[in-house]
């Protein structure tokens, strides 16, 4: 089967949803908002849907992963932003390495995981 798909947009939610917004808007996306409590949140070619669901099983159990072109200068951007600061809850993992590649993580106000990484090549 041949899938011809043009983007992948996974759901997640927001224990806070007007904090994430900030967050992520913060974190350099630009947000439409579709409905009072959803949005969409573009950067890149990528996107996602912040969603107004604290529903913690599905929130504690979300992790993304967005492939970045070099991720040890993602980290540094990342770092620069100051988002732990801003933000109850937000933590940023330096990047490591694995016989894959290498990648660092960012916890957003919720506690969902991004992984930013960069493939070996």
């Amino acid at each position: 089967m041949q899938h011809r798909a043009k983007s992948i947009r996974p759901f997640i939610g927001a224990k806070n949803f007007e904090v994430s917004r900030n967050f992520y808007r913060d974190l350099g996306f630009t947000e439409t908002v579709l409905f009072p409590a959803m949005s969409v949140f573009k950067t890149d070619g990528i996107a996602f849907y912040l969603q107004d669901a604290d529903v913690k099983d599905w929130i504690d159990n979300t992790m993304v992963f967005v492939e970045v072109e070099n991720v040890e200068q993602h980290y540094k951007d990342l770092s620069a932003l100051q988002l732990p600061d801003k933000y109850e809850g937000v933590r940023l993992t330096p990047v490591r390495n694995f016989d894959w590649g290498s990648e660092c993580y960012l916890h957003d106000p919720s506690g969902i995981l991004w992984h930013f990484g960069e493939f070996a090549r």
